[in-house]
């Protein structure tokens, strides 16, 4: 006979594999894998992961409701092209959470980790030099990411990470004529906060920061954030 034990421990398996699918599909995006507009698949992604299409099902699932994905008739999955109003929206509320952040790490912060945000910007300089845009975006999102784990904060670090699909530098550092060098450098004034240890110049570091990002969004033609051509489908 089955324990009622063991039946209960069906569902909850389900929803570990279905996490663990979404942090992939997500990683996939993040890295740049799966483009704005492209489609994912259920029967690939289940058959690239080993899975059934279940847990892929449920993933989607999760994922539109975080924005990241979208559902259309007849098309089923795709990656969501951010307008630029969602973009916008989302690096406002991701400027306060980074500032709040910044706060509680400045009182925190071990000299390994701003061991670790340095070689961080030495590396996104080193990308500048190199055109690598895209690895230069990923070492961006890492030093924000620090940041944000630096505060010890496991909330603020969950919403932080829910924008962080809309809110990605990548989208401003791929920009044509973008200053890869510049966005990598400006980074050193938020480690040099957070070394004298002040909470509020932390904070505020970290907002003007933002708002240079934000004010680089702003510039851009609206045709930047609808015409990106899709090169990837899983």
């Amino acid at each position: 006979m089955t324990l009622p034990t063991e039946r209960r421990s069906d569902p909850v398996a389900r929803n570990v594999l279905s996490e663990q699918v979404k942090d992939r599909i997500l990683q996939w995006i993040l890295e740049g894998e799966l483009a704005p507009g492209s489609r994912i698949i259920e029967t690939r992604v289940a058959r690239e992961l080993g899975v059934s299409q279940a847990p892929v099902r449920e993933a989607l699932r999760d994922l539109t409701t975080l924005g990241v994905v979208e559902m259309q008739p007849y098309r089923g999955a795709s990656v969501r092209q951010p307008s630029k109003t969602d973009l916008v929206e989302a690096m406002e509320v991701r400027a306060e959470l980074e500032a709040l952040a910044a706060r509680q790490a400045a009182t925190r912060m071990t000299q390994a980790c701003l061991d670790e945000l340095q070689d961080l910007i030495d590396e996104m300089h080193r990308l500048a030099e190199a055109g690598d845009a895209h690895g230069h975006a990923l070492n961006n999102t890492a030093f924000h990411g620090t940041v944000v784990r630096a505060s010890g904060n496991k909330t603020l670090l969950r919403m932080w990470s829910m924008l962080e699909p809309y809110a990605r530098t990548y989208v401003t550092a791929m920009l044509p004529g973008t200053d890869l060098v510049w966005l990598g450098d400006r980074h050193s004034a938020i480690v040099e906060a957070l070394t004298a240890g002040d909470p509020e110049q932390a904070a505020e570091t970290m907002r003007v920061h933002a708002r240079e990002a934000e004010e680089l969004v702003l510039a851009m033609d609206e045709a930047a954030f609808g015409g990106a051509e899709v090169n990837a489908d899983l």
